[in-house]
């Protein structure tokens, strides 16, 4: 999963040099929901989400429809690397949204350490291409680890009782509507290179079908908590091919970076050893549970 979850944004590099963002987008949905709605219909999960089609809908735009539009779009100017490098946020927004929108589960120093030491990672790193007049992409990369930080609380708070793989499906088949027209008015004129369309196939089949299945699976055997460890992976999974396959630079000051992000989602979502179960009544709250991006039934990826 850290490797099928690293590697879309070498994909998407080398897509968008022969397609326009929107048919990108658009073959990556399309085909992936063409997988996962039979699967879905087949195994009944469609039903259940009919009572939760506005939370649905607003999970779909924030989790697919607009984070791999900017991201696809970003690409466009910024390296593969550093995109991967900046989306690594992602753990450290959701803490920080978490406690913007009610939730209730204190900070010790030690997260607050890490939601600092991940801060001042995610500045260092996007100073200087921002400085260089890159700062437009920049803030699309950075939105877009907002989305995705965005739909793991909406998930968790409205969404939690879904089955997931229905879920993901119909995330899809919404998002292949809201680009249809959009790939329609950019559709290319000449057929992509051999490299491009191998580049759309990934996207769509391994790093979107199958890594949904894989992912389900891995939930199910492992538990939400264990299985959150691709998060800290993928990013490094990302700069690795960006630099062996596309010959990007990784530059010290970046490894630094990368450095403080990590360590400091690591930190910023660390939970402590569990405690005796307490009754929920005498808890007295409904505490907000911080899911990592990549938690059970949250599409949050590349």
């Amino acid at each position: 999963m850290s490797i099928i979850w690293g590697i879309p944004y070498l994909l998407i590099k080398v897509a968008v040099s022969g397609v326009p963002v929107p048919v990108l987008v658009l073959a990556r949905v399309g085909i992936g929901a063409a997988l996962l709605l039979p699967l879905a219909v087949r195994q009944r999960q469609l039903s259940a989400l009919r009572p939760h089609w506005p939370w649905l809908v607003a999970f779909a735009l924030v989790e697919i429809v607009a984070p791999w539009l900017l991201l696809s779009e970003a690409e466009t100017r910024l390296s593969s690397s550093l995109s991967g490098l900046l989306v690594a946020s992602v753990p450290i927004i959701v803490v920080v949204l978490a406690r913007l929108t009610g939730g209730t589960e204190r900070l010790s120093l030690l997260r607050w350490a890490g939601l600092l030491a991940g801060l001042v990672g995610v500045v260092l790193l996007a100073a200087p291409t921002a400085a260089g007049g890159d700062a437009l992409s920049i803030a699309e990369v950075l939105a877009v680890a907002v989305c995705y930080a965005t739909g793991p609380l909406i998930a968790s708070r409205k969404l939690g009782d879904l089955p997931p793989l229905g879920m993901t499906a119909a995330c899809l088949g919404l998002a292949a509507i809201v680009y249809a027209p959009l790939a329609a008015v950019t559709w290319p004129s000449a057929m992509p290179s051999w490299r491009v369309l191998a580049a759309l196939a990934g996207l769509a089949v391994v790093c979107t079908a199958v890594a949904f299945l894989l992912f389900f699976r891995l939930i199910a055997e492992a538990g939400p908590a264990r299985a959150s460890v691709i998060t800290y992976v993928n990013p490094a999974v990302a700069v690795a091919l960006g630099v062996s396959v596309l010959g990007e630079r990784f530059t010290p000051a970046m490894a630094v970076a990368f450095a403080l992000i990590l360590g400091g989602s690591v930190l910023a979502t660390r939970t402590g050893r569990p405690r005796a179960a307490v009754p929920e009544r005498a808890a007295g709250q409904d505490p907000v549970h911080l899911p990592e991006p990549g938690a059970a039934s949250t599409p949050g990826q590349p």
